[in-house]
């Protein structure tokens, strides 16, 4: 048996990263539940104190095919080097020749800069380019193949 998941990421400024990811993914904000025309809407019917509306932020795929991604405001901040991480095959993958994947990931990578990651490493296979390790404006990792 499978189970529809999602993915929660714990952070400072969720709707900062919430852009950031929307930008990385294609995503897009998810819509607010059925009966309500807005987040406010249903933030107000629910007894949310208005000082917490900032607390959490909500993507999901456009296409309704992938999982959601959560971002929820804590504390703290991140402390060490993820155990997981998400690959974005902006690519193509490795499937395609790296000559065609490559120019496509650093257009990526030079996107994703601009909106405040970083790149951490760059790999390569053979001296062939394969991916880059980067991180989110809030530091944690992902790679672009």
């Amino acid at each position: 048996m499978t189970f529809q998941w999602s993915l929660t990421v714990d952070c400072a400024d969720p709707a900062a990263l919430a852009r950031f990811w929307s930008l990385a993914l294609g995503y897009v904000p998810k819509p607010p539940p059925e009966g309500f025309d807005s987040w406010e809407a249903w933030l107000l019917r629910h007894g949310v104190p208005e000082a917490e509306w900032d607390d959490g932020a909500y993507l999901c795929d456009p296409e309704g095919r992938l999982p959601g991604i959560s971002f929820l405001k804590v504390p703290e901040g991140k402390s060490a080097k993820n155990r997981w991480h998400i690959d974005i095959p902006v690519g193509g993958g490795r499937a395609v020749p790296a000559a065609r994947r490559w120019p496509r990931v650093e257009a990526a990578a030079e996107r994703l800069v601009a909106a405040g990651a970083a790149i951490l490493s760059r790999h390569d296979v053979d001296g062939v380019p394969d991916h880059l390790v980067m991180s989110d404006p809030e530091g944690n990792e992902f790679c672009l193949v």
